[in-house]
């Protein structure tokens, strides 16, 4: 119960703390579409299971031992994350023509690709699912719960992230925003490059 406790208490506290999956939902479901922002969100809670999967295998706890390892996973979350705001800080002003119509959507593949990468490759959520697996669940515990656990902070983040979709995808919102979803797309493109970029630094601070 306490174990329950502690998993309910610490995965609400990291969903709801901002950072790449709600800016890439909300930039999604804003300039895209409602169907768009809950496919990603449905690819970030399957992408949750990346970090499950190896955290039960014992990868989890090589990686918090090794900081080459760790580092590593560091880097290439922050390379994906600077790859995907570059391509949003190139976005180029609408015409007049399409101001008024929503941007080009993503496929329902590309946008719970998306999400799925964007999370598989968080660094925020790897340390997040690696600690709580390391420091609150016992040794003791059954598999069985364990993969409770991980289907409980799973369905958080699908739960959480569908709703911030259906609230940027109101219709109210996005007629008044798509004039300059072009600026959005820059706003939202410089907030990942600053997360992949503050993670570079993290590696080379542990580095030293």
């Amino acid at each position: 119960m306490n174990e329950w406790f502690a998993v309910i208490t610490i995965t609400l506290l990291a969903v709801l703390s901002p950072g790449p999956d709600f800016a890439m939902v909300t930039r999604n479901a804003l300039l895209l579409s409602r169907r768009a922002g809950l496919l990603t969100a449905l690819g970030i809670a399957m992408g949750v299971w990346v970090h499950v999967g190896y955290t039960l295998l014992g990868v989890g706890l090589l990686m918090q031992q090794s900081l080459l390892l760790f580092n590593g996973v560091k880097l290439l979350g922050a390379l994906y994350l600077i790859y995907l705001g570059v391509q949003m800080l190139r976005s180029k002003p609408a015409t007049v023509t399409q101001a008024e119509t929503p941007a080009t959507p993503l496929s329902g593949w590309a946008a719970w690709r998306m999400g799925f990468f964007t999370n598989a490759l968080n660094p925020k959520t790897t340390v997040f699912v690696v600690s709580l697996f390391m420091q609150v669940v016992k040794p003791g515990t059954m598999l069985a719960q364990q993969l409770s656990y991980g289907v409980f902070i799973s369905a958080v983040h699908l739960v959480w992230f569908a709703i911030v979709a259906c609230c940027f995808s109101a219709p109210a919102i996005r007629t008044r925003l798509l004039a300059v979803r072009h600026w959005i797309d820059r706003v939202f493109g410089a907030v990942l490059v600053s997360l992949g970029v503050g993670t570079l630094c993290t590696i080379q601070i542990d580095a030293c």
